[in-house]
């Protein structure tokens, strides 16, 4: 199973912050580097791809990712050549985790009609996969207006893209288009077996071949003491969780905290029960951990794959 993570600080999202934090954890070994997209928030990131840029100069081999790149808000070509232009900057590192959004207040924003956010989520993929493939293009199909992208990416066909997605109508969408689906990290692990079932019997009734790829983002700490572990579940059950989060869920159901004998059972667990081929360690939601003790915790699970 390979490892991926999200930043830790949240508190700090400055260029040398997140720069510091990927080649921190691509000295012990992780795999990927991930970056939301949010917006109208407190401590937003609207563009992940500038932030994994500053980051692509800091590091050498980690990935660059994205955990939900909003299609609907993008022009498809834009969004395509800003994708090139980030593979062409990392030498390959790109691996994008595209989403349609889940706030429509933020699809209103950009002038989007919330109803429409899955057309125009498949409609903008398809489109950026035909621009990097060479090919002329056109956004709205007049052969006169089509246009070839350039830079091409360097990973060819293109990046890697694996799909957030939530409820069954996003999770057929994804078996159908033949894509990895990138299981959040604030549902149960009975959640989560379900969404895999849904996921490939849309693709295996669209003719895909059987999806390997079976990303899971999971909470992860690895304690040091008792009382740690008491502390951060007893903080972690406060803590108001994103939409989409199930009503009541006990912390255990959602987030891996406990010794180090526990948390890699919790891993074999995952993969016996759901397939999983990666797991995102995602950040704490909460502050008061000292950055020394993330950084041990994040080190230690490291060692165990």
């Amino acid at each position: 199973m390979r490892l991926g993570l999200t930043p830790w600080n949240f508190d700090d999202l400055s260029a040398k912050s997140l720069s510091d934090q990927a080649a921190f954890a691509e000295s012990i070994g992780y795999e990927s580097f991930w970056l939301p997209e949010n917006h109208f928030v407190e401590r937003a990131i609207p563009d992940p791809l500038m932030l994994l840029a500053a980051v692509a100069a800091a590091t050498k081999v980690i990935r660059l990712a994205t955990t939900s790149f909003l299609l609907p808000l993008r022009n498809p070509l834009l969004a395509a050549e800003q994708v090139a232009v980030l593979d062409q900057l990392s030498n390959g590192r790109v691996l994008l985790g595209v989403g349609r959004g889940y706030s429509n207040k933020v699809l209103t924003a950009f002038s989007i009609e919330p109803g429409t956010k899955r057309e125009q989520f498949e409609a903008t993929l398809e489109l950026m996969i035909s621009a990097w493939s060479g090919e002329a293009v056109s956004v709205n199909g007049d052969p006169d207006s089509a246009v070839v992208l350039d830079p091409l990416p360097v990973q060819k066909p293109h990046p890697p893209i694996w799909v957030a997605a939530f409820g069954p109508k996003a999770l057929a969408q994804v078996g159908r288009l033949g894509l990895p689906y990138l299981a959040s990290p604030i549902e149960t692990l009975d959640d989560l077996r379900e969404n895999f079932a849904l996921h490939t019997i849309a693709a295996e009734t669209a003719g895909h071949s059987p999806i390997e790829i079976r990303p899971v983002m999971r909470t992860v700490f690895v304690c040091a003491t008792a009382n740690e572990q008491r502390l951060i579940r007893e903080s972690l059950a406060k803590i108001t969780l994103p939409t989409g989060a199930p009503a009541n869920s006990a912390v255990d159901e959602w987030a891996i905290i406990g010794d180090a004998a526990y948390v890699k059972d919790k891993f074999a667990e995952h993969q016996d029960v759901l397939a999983a081929t990666h797991i995102v360690v995602t950040r704490l939601r909460f502050a008061g951990i000292e950055d020394r003790r993330l950084r041990d915790s994040l080190t230690r699970i490291a060692e165990m794959l």
